[in-house]
């Protein structure tokens, strides 16, 4: 990147880095390493960086532009501009999600709050879904495993975790996991080794008794 911005300022040609992920604070202290941030970016001299208002930003489905204001106002005039703006409904949660940052109140941004969790945590949760959803059906262990932070967000990066890994008499794995998926509220998990894995991190702890659910309503069937 240095060499890149050097010879960009040499020939005055302006630096675009699609950062994607959209980081805004060090993310070491959720335990992913060495995710650049858009200010790492800013700092070392890019011109304009575009990153996504979701994915590690944490916020809604949009794209964001930072950088050079006069590079910034000139594609706020395109006519291009107009057409692909989001609507008022995501800037309302962008502004909610932004001011969380400004006021370091992380916690009230779900993708952050799941990536904080630790293991012991999720594992306390885990024995409660496996003790309220067991059943003669339904066999469940709760076995150790990693959270995928994502493809375009810190794709490389796992975070350690205890998974419920279910088994369901009668069906095959991919049957059940259709089956979850076909409950009340859809209940989405990754099949391996022939088991559903369920991965807590990614559930609200309020949902949990959704899970529960769920799972003892296909035992029932």
């Amino acid at each position: 990147m240095a060499e890149l911005v050097s010879l960009a300022h040499k020939r005055a040609i302006p630096l675009m880095e699609d950062l994607g992920s959209g980081a805004l604070v060090d993310l070491d202290r959720f335990g992913i390493r060495g995710e650049a941030t858009v200010l790492d970016s800013l700092r070392a001299g890019v011109d304009v960086v575009t990153y996504s208002g979701d994915k590690l930003l944490g916020g809604p489905q949009a794209g964001l532009l930072s950088g050079r204001p006069d590079l910034v106002a000139r594609m706020r005039a395109n006519s291009l501009f107009r057409a692909l703006r989001v609507d008022k409904l995501t800037y309302a949660a962008l502004e909610a999600t932004l001011l969380a940052y400004l006021k370091h109140d992380y916690h009230t941004i779900p993708a952050l709050r799941m990536m904080g969790l630790t293991k012991e945590e999720i594992d306390a949760r885990a024995e409660y879904v496996a003790n309220r959803a067991r059943s003669s059906k339904v066999k469940i262990q709760i076995v150790d495993g990693e959270s995928v932070i994502g493809g375009g967000a810190a794709p490389s990066s796992v975070l350690p975790t205890r998974l419920l890994a279910v088994i369901c008499e009668g069906l095959s794995a991919d049957e059940l996991s259709t089956a979850l998926r076909k409950c009340d509220v859809p209940i989405i998990g990754r099949v391996e080794e022939g088991r559903v894995l369920l991965d807590l991190r990614t559930v609200f702890p309020e949902q949990d008794g959704v899970i529960a659910e769920g799972l003892l309503q296909i035992a029932r069937t």
